[in-house]
């Protein structure tokens, strides 16, 4: 007997490999934060491995993180070139940037799949930084040696041996991340998602963002809101009646 709960298991296998070649998204899963390896680890054992991914919609169609990252980047750099004075306390004021813990400093690739929780602010303002240093319009940013230098954390007095980042020449350490943390003006909260297009928002989404610097205009909520998980296709069949809350978030 063929019915919607077992329909595919009679497919034909060209047809199944076929099902087994779509992705579907199925959800919104929001900020991870130190939820992070819980998460993988949860949708690991509902949909294996290869079963599942993380995409961004951007612009009407889902693309993959690496895609979506460029337009976060995009945000930061149009932001900084719009703000001459904040480039320079960066340039000649500060060594080095940071999300939520010094050793970010050594992080310099937006995919991380092995820290505890994702950090990319830090990235995408050392990346235009390093940008400036190399353009003669902004003789207030300009080529530094590389090489471990000491810097003051001016959050918390420690001082950290860290790489000196390209562009920076002075002697702090910048943290960028809650309102009380000296980096806050460069928050992801902070900065506008630099296309309107990439403005979205979500009834009863209530999540960090949303209650610091423009919201749902951010940079922050563009990357939260955009992202969902997508499942092959054959993988969600086989939740059965677990398929109307596939990422197993009616529990709570």
């Amino acid at each position: 007997m063929v019915d919607r709960s077992s329909w595919w298991r009679s497919l034909p296998p060209s047809a199944a490999a076929n099902l087994a070649a779509v992705w579907v998204p199925v959800g919104l899963p929001g900020f991870s934060g130190d939820e992070k390896a819980a998460r993988q680890q949860a949708l690991d054992e509902r949909f294996g491995t290869d079963g599942w991914r993380l995409g961004h919609v951007v612009r009407g169609r889902v693309v993959p993180p690496s895609e979506a990252i460029t337009e976060y980047e995009q945000s930061y750099r149009r932001f900084l070139r719009d703000r001459r004075p904040l480039v320079a306390f960066l340039a000649g004021h500060c060594g080095n940037v940071y999300d939520w813990g010094v050793e970010n400093v050594f992080d310099g690739d937006y995919a991380q799949p092995d820290t505890p929780a994702n950090h990319y602010q830090d990235i995408s303002v050392r990346r235009v930084i390093a940008e400036l240093a190399d353009d003669l319009d902004w003789p207030e940013v300009t080529p530094t040696e590389p090489g471990e230098v000491e810097l003051v954390d001016l959050g918390s007095g420690e001082r950290h041996l860290v790489p000196r980042a390209y562009g920076f020449r002075g002697d702090a350490l910048l943290q960028i991340r809650e309102p009380d943390s000296p980096g806050f003006m460069l928050s992801p909260a902070i900065v506008p998602v630099h296309d309107p297009a990439l403005i979205t928002t979500l009834a009863g989404r209530d999540e960090w963002y949303h209650h610091e610097g423009i919201a749902h205009l951010s940079v922050e909520a563009f990357w939260q809101m955009s992202k969902v998980v997508e499942v092959r296709y054959d993988r969600f069949l086989e939740l059965g009646p677990a398929r109307s809350d596939p990422l197993g978030l009616a529990g709570g």
